[in-house]
């Protein structure tokens, strides 16, 4: 891969992306598939005067064996030096860059019932801290390639062809082209402001989707919710993009208010595993039958996890000729599928997107309707078909998308 391009990239991760300024601290997660660049983008945070920065690797067999040979209890528990890591954060709020190449079947086999019941235990224990933090932090998530991955994408290539190839995908839909690469973002991210602008000026109160593979939904919005997309603001500090690439403009529905069903357009990778040909049916704003072709037990076992994991934290806009989506690269990887058309998350919400949600405690947030959960799970129902029609709070209806594309 040309470095100057990966060069490009990493800059592109700390300049747009943390947004790194004299002095912050830095933390950045990755695996070990892509040492040489990680060791760039440390380099380039150096540059914009980090005050330190710290790479923390994972390695995915690892949790292989550690679901396999640990106990429900050991797996679950949080101990004190997790606990000291989760104080520290709090405190100094350090910018968390994430680095992700997962494998989408590394996980395959595994015993994900002993794993969700780890989830369960240790997630009470660390909630509080999540809490604290909110909208308090910087963070981006980025990709490279790792080999399981690209093989995964591209199974007919040699594996050194396959990471060639989504290394490729991967700075072209990330808006790294050989011009300047922090500019491209500026301009995409003017794009998506404009967007969520408009639908603000909207105040929707309801969504009503349909496509013809047999989506079929509604959902109420939180009244005066929050529409946002590309850049965003931590309460004390400096803009940042925490997803490179994104497309989607998004908010929060009002949790327990959502009817129907809706169809996956895409598969969907979870917890080291992928789930397809499934859709999901509303009830009372819960999630009361699941379908799926491919993993169904998994797919239940997702909205069962705790009561929030039953109703829905996010929707999300984005036009199906996204470059993602015309790249005609299925990823097996959410930060790009879910950038590929629109989409739908279970679990968790955005504090950001209620209404002065950044000085509300969770408790007032979710009396406002934003939903709670150890969750949020992104999936893809966007078509070239899909309708989605908007509805304010006199009932006047609007036509948000059209054959899948934006209407305002």
């Amino acid at each position: 891969m040309n470095k100057q391009l990966l060069q490009d990239y990493a800059r592109l991760i700390a300049t747009s992306g943390a947004n790194v300024q004299k002095g912050e601290i830095v933390w950045i997660n990755a695996q070990l598939d892509q040492p040489e660049f990680v060791a760039m983008v440390v380099e380039e945070c150096y540059k914009l005067g980090a005050k330190s920065v710290e790479v923390r690797w994972t390695y995915e067999p690892l949790l292989k064996h550690h679901v396999k040979y640990q106990t429900v209890a050991t797996l679950g528990s949080v101990n004190s030096m997790m606990t000291a890591r989760y104080k520290y954060m709090v405190k100094n709020t350090p910018i968390q860059i994430h680095i992700i190449s997962e494998d989408p079947d590394a996980l395959k086999g595994v015993n994900q019932a002993k794993r969700a019941k780890s989830r369960m235990k240790s997630y009470p224990k660390i909630k509080k801290y999540l809490d604290l933090l909110e909208g308090k932090y910087k963070w981006v998530i980025a990709a490279v390639p790792g080999k399981p991955w690209a093989k995964k994408v591209f199974p007919d290539l040699t594996e050194d062809e396959a990471v060639e190839k989504l290394w490729e995908a991967i700075l072209l839909t990330s808006r790294v082209d050989g011009n300047d690469p922090v500019e491209n973002w500026k301009k995409h991210n003017d794009f998506i402001k404009t967007q969520s602008a408009k639908l603000n000026a909207l105040d929707l109160r309801k969504l009503k989707y349909s496509a013809q593979n047999g989506t079929n939904f509604e959902v109420e919005l939180i009244p005066g919710a929050i529409w946002a997309g590309g850049a965003e603001q931590a309460k004390g500090k400096s803009q940042y993009h925490p997803n490179i690439p994104s497309e989607e403009v998004f908010t929060c529905p009002y949790a327990g208010k959502a009817e129907g069903t809706v169809v996956a357009s895409k598969p969907l990778s979870y917890n080291g595993e992928v789930i397809d040909g499934f859709s999901i049916t509303f009830k009372e704003g819960k999630v009361v039958s699941v379908k799926a072709e491919k993993n169904q037990s998994l797919l239940e076992k997702m909205v069962n996890m705790d009561e929030g994991a039953a109703m829905l934290g996010e929707v999300a806009l984005v036009p199906y000729s996204s470059p993602i989506r015309q790249s005609g690269i299925l990823f097996y990887n959410t930060l790009f599928d879910e950038n590929a058309v629109c989409h739908l998350a279970l679990g968790r919400g955005f504090i950001e997107c209620v209404p002065n949600g950044l000085e509300l405690t969770p408790e007032e947030a979710k009396k406002q309707g934003l939903n709670d959960s150890m969750i949020h799970v992104d999936f893809m129902i966007g078509t070239a078909d899909l309708s989605i029609l908007g509805y304010d709070k006199d009932g006047k209806e609007y036509q948000i998308f059209k054959d899948g594309e934006w209407a305002i």
